[in-house]
């Protein structure tokens, strides 16, 4: 069986590959279906039926197993969960290594998360610096409440506290996305 930290390295040669052999068109299919809609079938019902609840159970338990030094920050009130990643273990895994076959490994999480949230009634704004840091703020679609200001969701925790987060490369990602497909 293939260790966790192996399966990154070849997770993120699949991305380059399929790239290659077809087009974004076709890695984005690939994110969205067979990542969204059959590997993470598990975390779609969790959100879908459970909400809030369901992502901190779900997050939760996955960035506990991959991440069990507790490189990240889980924050949840009424309006919002969010959580500040301060050391990925997929992403620190290639950098450590000197591993990079596709142009962002870390596009592949909002690729598949966004549809499975926004099928499940909610909104996503999401930013990650290529560095194995990044947030995620998660809200029911009818809250129009904008993304949080640095710290005021999760403190000290927030993940733009990092000394060299204004100096990185960002991608943001708070619109919609029109890859949701409907239930």
């Amino acid at each position: 069986m293939i260790g966790t930290y192996d399966f990154c390295a070849h997770y993120e040669w699949t991305f380059a590959w399929l790239e290659a052999a077809g087009g974004e068109q076709l890695l984005q299919e690939y994110w969205t279906d067979a990542i969204g809609e059959d590997a993470q079938r598990h975390a779609a019902e969790l959100i879908q039926g459970q909400g809030f609840e369901g992502m901190m159970k779900y997050w939760g338990h996955t960035l506990a197993e991959e991440s069990p030094e507790k490189g990240y920050h889980m924050t949840q009130n009424p309006s919002v969960v969010r959580c500040d990643m301060h050391d990925c273990p997929s992403k620190g895994f290639l950098i450590k290594n000197n591993l990079q076959q596709y142009k962002d490994y870390c596009d592949h999480c909002i690729a598949w998360i966004r549809p499975v949230v926004e099928r499940a009634g909610f909104r996503i704004d999401h930013e990650h610096n290529h560095q194995g840091q990044c947030w995620w703020e998660f809200r029911e679609q009818e809250n129009p409440s904008p993304a949080s200001e640095t710290g005021e969701v999760s403190g000290h925790h927030d993940v733009r506290h990092l000394p060299h987060w204004p100096q990185k490369e960002h991608d943001r990602f708070p619109e919609k996305s029109d890859s949701v497909k409907s239930l």
